[in-house]
């Protein structure tokens, strides 16, 4: 039977080095892996190019990395919410692309699934299409977009198996999926992690020809990015 469990966060990481491309799943902070962004922390990885919806919050998530200056360029959707990265952005210290949120996934899902390139029309007249191959579909222009060429994705599931398959839970089946096998190296961490077999073969959202590494996570924090409440009135 394959195993392609890792007995700690330290193993799963091994191979992460200065000026690496990592894929890290993760919609805000719905869904992140937070043993993996806490052990690149301690490991010092740095001059990295980060692919993620977002750049987490300043104390939390890809913020943490921010802080320490180990990230050379953010690739990414949306960063409204982390004042560090404001502030490297604006300062020339950070690297910073920002693409539509439905390009950044199909960019995931095209190398996941061995495609090259793709064309979409998001994007088409404006700074997203400088310098791109454009072409007219249908009477519609298309921007050509590649696929990431990453060497690490990094994703967090809610269960998981020793041969590496994956179920998702809620909001967390959002860039995760996607990023599963878009890399050389796919590292998942699971809040439980179960033997081969027991899972329900139907339930699986990734099989585990994605995944080369497995571990079970802990102390998962699973904070609210913005906590918006409304007044009894």
């Amino acid at each position: 039977m394959i195993n392609k469990k890792v007995n700690t966060v330290k193993e799963a990481i091994e191979g992460i080095k200065d000026g690496m491309t990592l894929l890290l799943g993760g919609f805000g902070l719905c869904g992140i892996p937070e043993n993996t962004i806490a052990a690149l922390v301690q490991n010092g990885s740095k001059d990295l190019t980060c692919v993620s919806n977002n750049a987490g919050v300043d104390d939390f998530g890809l913020g943490l990395l921010l802080h320490k200056k180990q990230i050379k360029k953010m690739i990414s959707s949306y960063v409204g919410e982390n004042a560090e990265f404001e502030r490297q952005m604006l300062s020339g210290e950070l690297e910073v692309e920002l693409i539509p949120q439905g390009t950044l996934a199909e960019r995931c899902r095209a190398a996941q699934a061995g495609i090259p390139a793709f064309y979409t029309p998001a994007g088409y007249g404006t700074e997203v299409a400088q310098g791109k191959e454009i072409r007219d579909f249908n009477g519609k222009m298309h921007v050509l977009e590649h696929a990431f060429q990453a060497d690490f994705a990094i994703v967090k599931a809610w269960k998981g198996d020793t041969a590496g398959n994956l179920i998702f839970k809620g909001t967390a089946r959002n860039f995760n999926p996607v990023m599963a096998g878009a890399a050389k190296i796919t590292i998942a961490e699971v809040e439980e992690l179960v033997e081969a077999g027991s899972l329900d073969p139907n339930q699986i959202h990734i099989p585990g020809i994605f995944v080369q590494r497995i571990f079970q996570g802990e102390k998962y924090e699973k904070r609210i990015e913005q906590r918006t409440v409304r007044s009894r009135n």
